[in-house]
């Protein structure tokens, strides 16, 4: 069988990996761009043996990065969560991991101009998935992206150089409105009721207390993924909420886009031992969370999730901000988040009116893995 090439690079951001190509070099028929996205990661085995995928959510990525004809922005950027064993090719949400690596593409590839002895540049960024600005602080050396640095991301085991990623007004981005259902949602399903915050901050996500569901919400991962009764019940929760919130028409319409809303299980402040074995003492988080990507338990806690996770505990009675200890009259704070593999810091600034998020920042690292020819089967 024959195949055909496409210029790709492949960069990781944060605790994600995908493929990064230029929309200059993909052809302009979008069933044609799917199959190289879906041949590229190999959305068509659970392992994704045949592609560049790892069968992880998130391994399962692809970016497409094009010189911006907006105003004062320099790169416009459109993310795609690729299935895993399922021809699923989804632009509804975005990656926040990923975020920092578009910084670092737009410097390698020449893309935005950089001084010749600059430390740092600010890469403005449209994201066209949620219509959102974002400025990311690209350290450089030499004319591009650093990579090595002291800056430790949890999930990580090697330090690198610390990029900064700002988005102004997060919320909304898909449903116009970043509580569009309020504070609190009573929605019930055949097992029991439950109260649940929807939050559309960079991506969208319903926020479920750990207790609600009979869990401690501290629990290992694998433990966690042997319990279908539980994994069924956290998705039925998820899809229920996709239709209440216009995300989906109808419960079936909901489980085939699986990616967006997301879910995360939110519980208090405890201690808890990471899946690499270390000891998180309760004093040093504001509160414990796990969420799911793609019916599975999250490895870490993507990017996008803890921006939206930061921005619901800063506003008032969600489920997220009932387990914050600081006072409600904070407009500026770091929200510290326990997940799966650390903990994860996330700036968030509330507007004074105390009714929306003004804008979100989290600190990542990022590195271009490998630069050549995609091959794709005729």
């Amino acid at each position: 069988m024959s195949q055909f090439r496409v210029s790709c690079a492949v960069y990781r951001g944060g605790t994600s990996r995908g493929i990064f190509f230029n929309k200059e070099d993909l052809p302009e028929d979008r069933k044609l761009q799917y199959k190289i996205f879906m041949s590229g990661i190999d959305a068509y085995n659970p392992s994704q043996i045949n592609g560049l995928g790892s069968g992880t959510s998130h391994s399962s990525k692809v970016c497409v990065i094009s010189k911006s004809n907006h105003n004062e922005i320099d790169v416009d950027y459109t993310f795609y969560q690729i299935g895993i064993g399922e021809e699923l090719v989804d632009d509804k949400g975005t990656c926040g991991n990923l975020m920092a690596a578009v910084g670092a593409y737009a410097v390698d590839e020449g893309l935005v101009d950089v001084e010749p002895h600059a430390n740092q540049i600010d890469v403005k960024v449209f994201n066209t998935n949620i219509k959102r600005v974002l400025t990311i602080n690209v350290p450089v050396i030499n004319g591009k992206a650093k990579v090595a640095g002291d800056y430790m991301v949890p999930g990580l085991s090697q330090p690198g150089a610390k990029f900064v990623i700002s988005i102004l007004d997060p919320g909304g981005g898909k449903t116009g409105r970043t509580l569009p259902l309020g504070s609190v949602y009573a929605l019930k399903t055949e097992e029991k009721s439950y109260d649940v915050t929807f939050a559309d901050a960079v991506n969208p996500f319903v926020f479920v207390q750990a207790k609600d569901l009979g869990i401690t919400g501290v629990e290992p991962n694998r433990e966690l993924a042997s319990n279908k009764a539980l994994l069924d019940e956290i998705e039925t929760i998820r899809s229920k909420m996709a239709v209440v919130s216009g995300m989906a028409a109808t419960i079936a319409i909901a489980k085939q886009a699986p990616s967006v809303p997301k879910i995360a299980i939110v519980t208090e402040p405890q201690d808890y031992v990471t899946q690499e074995g270390e000891l998180i003492k309760a004093d040093d988080v504001d509160l414990v969370a796990k969420m799911l990507s793609m019916g599975a338990f999250h490895r870490t806690f993507a990017g996008s999730g803890l921006y939206c996770i930061a921005a619901a505990a800063m506003l008032l009675g969600t489920i997220v901000n009932r387990f914050t200890r600081e006072p409600d009259n904070n407009h500026e704070r770091i929200i510290r988040i326990g997940h799966p593999e650390g903990v994860a810091n996330v700036k968030v600034a509330r507007y004074k009116d105390k009714l929306d998020i003004a804008y979100v920042g989290l600190e990542r690292t990022a590195r271009r893995i490998i630069k050549g020819d995609l091959y794709i089967p005729e």
